[in-house]
């Protein structure tokens, strides 16, 4: 029977002598919950976890892309497209998106994700030809600028991604994790560029049509697992790789939910983890926010949850309001610093 370690994830300042840190980060742990299919097995001290299990969930992550991981960091969103849920159009003209993505840095970004292609439930595709076409001169704008931020491609596309990297890009960000394209993984092993691997259950036409898991949190997991090892089969290291459960991508509001509840578990595949839940349709079911643009503060309840399980990077719209909620969380989680 294959079990699954769940660090139970703490910020009290009454840490134990004997606690480990999660991940190397802000948070730490000394007891997992047991998983497995037949459902939870309790609770075990994290001091008895199989050695390469602890070494997985305690080991500091290297930075990756430029981003180091010591604090919570923001990847802030740029969508050069028409058609995006809360803000096509808005940015698809040049200036506009170098003008944006100025202030996305000014606000507190730590990376810049620049998509040109939606990937909405119900977003249709685009060409290959149509997404560098909108994309890569921004990328390469900002670079000839002396952008002082990582720069993220958001595509599930070869091309679009080897553009974007030739251009400047850093970070390769494929919410199909590689499956939507065969040739990616050779594609961004060729690169000195990182990886995102996003779990999605079928594609942007289709995905939330009957989202079905036996178990969405271990289902998501294996699925992870199993993306991370193909990077790795690639050439693209460990090392190199972010990886996000993909909030939204073919679950349900249950999904979600259960997702975000046990993101801690995804520490054990022993990388960085990114966390994408910005204006999401659930924050707006559960919050009463029916427009996009309103989700802001359901957004930094979200994304703080996120952070108390030690999740690394959020990838968001209103960057100014999560960066401030995050700085206020830090001040009370650990001290005040000007």
């Amino acid at each position: 029977m294959t079990l699954y370690y769940r660090p139970i994830a703490q910020t009290d300042a009454a840490r134990p002598d004997g606690a480990f840190a999660l991940a190397g980060g802000w948070c730490w742990f000394d007891t997992v919950e047991v998983l497995s299919r037949a459902g939870s097995r309790g609770r075990m001290p994290a001091a008895d976890l199989p050695a390469e299990v602890l070494a997985r969930l305690s080991a500091p992550r290297p930075a990756l892309a430029g981003v180091e991981f010591a604090r919570p960091s923001l990847m802030g969103i740029l969508n050069v497209t028409p058609d995006s849920f809360s803000d096509g159009g808005r940015f698809d003209a040049p200036e506009a998106a170098l003008a944006q993505a100025r202030a996305l840095f000014a606000a507190g970004a730590d990376m810049l994700d620049i998509g040109g292609e939606s990937t909405r439930p119900g977003a249709a595709e685009v060409s290959v030809e149509e997404e560098i076409s909108r994309t890569a001169p921004v990328i390469a704008a900002l670079v000839a600028q002396a952008f002082p931020a990582p720069i993220s491609i958001d595509t599930r596309k070869a091309p679009v991604a080897a553009a974007a990297v030739s251009a400047g890009a850093g970070l390769v960000n494929d919410v199909s994790a590689m499956l939507f394209d065969p040739t990616m993984a050779a594609t961004v092993a060729r690169t000195d560029a990182a990886l995102c691997l996003m779990h999605a259950q079928g594609r942007p036409e289709t995905m939330q049509a009957a989202p079905r898991y036996d178990d969405v949190l271990l289902d998501v997991y294996d699925h992870l697992e199993e993306r991370l090892a193909a990077a790795e089969a690639a050439g693209i290291g460990r090392a190199r790789v972010l990886l996000d459960p993909g909030i939204g991508f073919g679950k349900t509001l249950d999904h979600n939910l259960a997702l975000l509840r046990g993101l801690s578990l995804f520490h054990g595949l022993g990388c960085p983890l990114l966390l994408g839940v910005s204006r999401k349709r659930f924050i707006g079911t559960i919050g009463g926010a029916d427009q996009a643009d309103a989700r802001a503060p359901g957004t930094l309840a979200v994304t703080l949850a996120g952070i108390a399980q030690g999740v690394q990077m959020h990838r968001v719209h209103d960057v100014a309001e999560i960066a401030q909620g995050i700085r206020l969380h830090d001040a009370i989680t650990r001290g005040y610093t000007a």
